[in-house]
């Protein structure tokens, strides 16, 4: 410091420390240009000139007691310059050149010049101000440099939420004053003119010392006095101002007050840090207790979605087959209920659980956190993996409930089909045991027996033709076992006895046939005409009755095709009708002319024609009873017909709806894709396209709605096949599915985007930039850069990764850092979170170490009470129930360990 004694001898001044002003630069011409009213031309208000002089002068005096001297009258003890030299060395701590000694006007000229140059050079611009004026006394000159060092060294530094000067100081009394009331702190004079702002300011920093509740707000002078004794005797702030000047004046002078306030600013500046430091923590502590809470949501649904799949698995994987058709199809409609109602909503979780997912990795890596590890069992890949043997279940599950609905229908048919086969042998074996037993050859005469051989060969004859229905009996019953018919006991019981009976008729044949035999050379008559009957008779009728039974057999046909193969057949069978008509007339001639020949000769016939019991009557009933069956077939088979042309119809329907959702799905996946590479505009814009773009789609959902009523009307025409379309709903539902979870990822990815540009103060410039580059090496766009492809980016980007020894290291550090897994790809996601990271600035665990020092005293430790004392009182719970107790050598009772607890929250220790 200047030697001043030698320069004025009228004061013995020592060594000053140097004052509480900081140092330094920093341009102060836009602030001095919005504050500067020390115009020459207009007179000060003289309220507000006394205000200014016993503020100015106290403010002065609290630095200059610091080097053992002061002032009386600041017009006039500044005139020389040695004081006002002084006063700059105390609150800069920096030296000025030596003033020189003698008493005449120019010495003091320089001496102020010398002054007025430092403040010059600390980037503060004088507008108006010479030294001559402050020699000659200028009170408003004075002032009006006295209030520039005021700004430049007691408030210029001020700064809250990057505001500075004036803003900064009016906003950290706001603050402090805001949970106050009658304090509303809008001004630097009249909202001061109550005392209630002074007081407030002191009672937020030491309620000890005031006691607030009984200021009163019609009190001004009381609480004014109040305030400024309390802050002389406890603050070491001095008296600046008189409680009267302020309140008999109108308006305040507005730089008194500020130069009085600033002094209780920089008195509690210590309270200031420790609430910077308070406030990191509480954002830091945020940020994790709402990571904690996203991953326990996670969490839950996560288990809430596996624990549905876990459950829903064994359903589909149930086999079990049900005995009637009906039973399963109330599987089927079961199965219906489950695609229609519960699946769509498990759909939606699993899509929102993995946007969730992604939003808290990205929130996670915004805050320097370590990334979520979900518990075991939960991890993403985890619930794809249910997922997917979910859906190869639900696959399973359809195909077997209509391969059962198939078989159950095959097997129905064909039950139905054996008892009317079964029904016709039986009533045609009836009484044929008996016949075959009956021992009336013993007592006939030659041409009885002779009739009696013909009427057996007739009936051998017949026999061999039953031969084939047996057989088809036995096949039928055969095949319902191997398809586990649930009634084959009974059909077995019943297909044995006809299998059994029709053994014994063979035997019986067999023996009747060689008794006839054995008396035949004494048989000599037969009614070869009778005979002839028979034998045309016996395979006409049996042609009657197989075609009554093929007239009457039960179908079962899937498609037109089939149908119309029926009605070709049934169309063929018709043109034989009118052979078989000739048949029948040349077969009852025959029986005519038999007759004939017995009238005209005489002859007596007994009774029936002994070879055949088919009559005429017989013939000419089964006939009528073919014609009459005909009609009836036709009509079966066109009623079927039209309901196998209506299948087609749904067919087509399905499939006209089905050609045109499925490549709009198909399309609206190729165009996410596009936008997801092109996006233009901010990320707003594309956000909205995006969300535009979403409901656009969700807008096509009745085209699906339709779809799914069609498929419905289809499975319940057991329609089973569709050739006029390669998309099944399975499919459609898939893609669909696909193309929602696809556009609500993609819009995710943009809002990652854009709280990675928000939280790390990214421009849209920047994020442009960042996406041209990528694009424009993205070459077959598929939204990931090869090593080469992300090398050359880096490189359009300013990076010096070339292939040299340090190059090819500072590359292999930037792919360790975005592609960790090494799969050799760069999402655009991992190269934005790698590009904020290299341009911004993060909390770190350090910064937050930092703060807890300052919260402890610089203590290595932190108690408790400490912590609820600078804490909200959520957070301060929160540190504690988590801290581990402080093991160094220092440690006291209740002692918390802020250090490990602060580098865990960054994940790089345990606690």
């Amino acid at each position: 410091m200047v030697d001043y004694h030698a320069a004025n001898q009228s004061y013995q001044y020592g060594p000053s420390s140097a004052g509480n002003g900081a140092g330094g630069g920093g341009s102060m011409g836009d602030y001095m240009a919005q504050e500067d009213d020390w115009d020459r031309d207009l007179l000060l208000d003289p309220a507000w000139e006394k205000q200014q002089r016993k503020t100015f002068t106290a403010w002065c005096n609290s630095h200059l007691r610091k080097a053992g001297t002061q002032i009386e009258n600041i017009d006039e003890d500044f005139r020389d310059g040695l004081k006002l030299m002084l006063l700059l060395e105390v609150i800069s701590g920096e030296r000025l050149p030596k003033p020189e000694r003698g008493k005449m006007r120019v010495h003091k000229i320089n001496n102020v010049n010398k002054a007025l140059d430092f403040i010059a050079s600390k980037g503060v611009k004088l507008v108006s101000i010479g030294a001559e004026e402050i020699v000659d006394g200028n009170a408003k000159m004075t002032l009006g440099m006295i209030w520039t060092i005021i700004l430049r060294f007691a408030i210029q530094d001020i700064s809250v939420e990057e505001t500075s000067a004036k803003e900064g100081l009016l906003l950290w009394c706001q603050r402090k004053t805001a949970p106050y009331k009658n304090v509303n702190v809008q001004n630097f004079h009249i909202s001061w003119k109550d005392g209630l702002a002074f007081n407030a300011l002191i009672h937020r920093h030491r309620p000890e010392l005031i006691e607030y509740d009984k200021l009163r707000k019609d009190d001004p002078v009381t609480n004014l006095n109040n305030a400024f004794e309390v802050a002389e005797k406890y603050l070491d702030i001095p008296k600046m101002l008189d409680a009267e000047d302020i309140v008999n004046t109108a308006r305040p002078d507005e730089k008194a007050i500020m130069t009085y306030v600033s002094s209780f600013y920089h008195a509690f500046s210590g309270a200031q840090k420790a609430e910077t430091a308070a406030n990191r923590i509480c954002k830091v502590l945020a940020v994790n207790q709402e990571n904690e809470h996203l991953m326990e949501d996670y969490e839950r649904l996560a288990s809430d979605l596996l624990e549905w799949i876990r459950r829903t698995i064994p359903w589909l994987e149930d086999r079990v087959p049900q005995k009637t058709i009906q039973e399963m199809q109330q599987k089927l409609e079961d199965f219906r209920d489950y695609r229609r109602v519960h699946k769509p909503p498990k759909v939606q979780e699993k899509c929102q659980l993995e946007i969730n997912f992604n939003t808290l990795q990205t929130k996670l890596r915004l805050s320097n956190r370590p990334a979520f590890m979900p518990s075991e069992g939960r991890m993403v890949s985890d619930i794809n993996n249910g997922w997917q043997h979910l859906e190869q279940a639900e696959k399973g599950y359809e195909e077997w409930l209509l391969n059962e609905i198939r078989r159950l229908e095959r097997l129905d048919h064909l039950a139905e089909k054996f008892r009317q086969k079964a029904s016709i042998h039986e009533a045609w074996t009836d009484g044929k045991e008996a016949m075959l037993k009956h021992r009336d050859y013993e007592t006939a005469t030659l041409s009885d027996i002779k009739a009696l051989i013909r009427k057996h060969e007739a009936f051998e004859s017949d026999l061999a033709a039953h031969q084939d229905r047996v057989e088809q009996i036995a096949a039928i019953a055969q095949e319902l076992n191997e398809l586990d018919y649930y009634d084959s006991h009974n059909v077995n019981t019943r297909c044995q006895k006809i299998c059994d009976q029709w053994d014994a008729l063979g035997s019986l044949t067999h023996s009747r046939r060689e008794a006839l035999e054995k008396t035949e050379k004494q048989l000599e008559t037969i009614d070869q005409l009778h005979l002839e009957y028979a034998k045309r008779a016996a395979p006409f009728n049996n042609w009657m009755e197989s075609a009554m039974e093929d007239l009457q057999d039960m179908f079962i046909v899937h498609t037109i095709e089939e149908i119309e193969g029926l009605i070709s057949a049934h169309d063929q069978f018709k043109s034989t009708l009118p052979d078989a008509d000739r048949e029948r007339e040349a077969i009852l001639a025959i029986h005519k002319e038999a007759q004939r020949i017995a009238e005209s000769n005489h002859i007596k016939l007994s009774g029936s024609n002994p070879y055949t019991t088919v009559t005429p009557q017989i013939i000419n009933s089964k006939w009528e009873k073919v014609q009459q069956l005909v009609p009836k077939r036709d009509h079966a088979l066109l009623e079927e017909q039209s309901k196998q042309q209506s299948n087609e119809h749904l067919r087509r329907q399905f499939s006209s709806q089905a050609n045109v959702v499925g490549p709009w799905i198909q399309n609206k996946m190729e165009e996410i894709g596009h936008i997801s590479i092109e996006m233009n505009g901010t990320l707003e814009d594309q956000l909205s396209h995006l969300k535009q773009y979403e409901r656009s789609i969700v807008d096509y959902k009745p085209n699906l709605d339709l779809l799914e009523q069609q498929h419905q009307l289809i499975q319940e025409a057991l329609i089973f096949d569709n050739k006029h379309t390669n998309y099944t709903m399975e499919h459609i539902r898939v893609g669909w599915e696909q193309l929602l979870t696809t556009i609500a990822r993609t819009i995710n990815e943009v809002e990652n985007q854009i709280l990675t540009r928000d939280a790390k103060g990214i421009s849209q410039e920047q994020m442009q930039e960042f996406r041209a580059s990528f694009n424009h090496f993205d070459k077959d766009h598929g939204g990931a850069l090869g090593p080469e492809e992300f090398k050359a980016c880096l490189i359009s980007l300013g990076y010096d990764v070339e292939n040299d020894r340090q190059g090819d290291a500072e590359f292999n550090r930037i792919m360790s850092v975005v592609d960790p897994n090494h799969s050799g790809l760069v999402t655009f996601q991992a190269f934005i979170d790698f590009m904020s990271r290299e341009t911004t600035d993060t909390d770190t665990a350090d910064q937050v170490i930092a703060s807890f020092k300052v919260l402890a005293g610089d203590k290595n430790f932190i108690t408790a009470e400490e912590l609820r004392r600078e804490l909200p009182p959520d957070q301060a719970e929160y540190c504690i129930a988590r801290m581990a107790p402080y093991q160094g050598p220092d440690a006291v009772p209740g002692a918390l360990d802020y250090k490990s607890f602060s580098t865990a929250l960054y994940g790089e220790s345990d606690l």
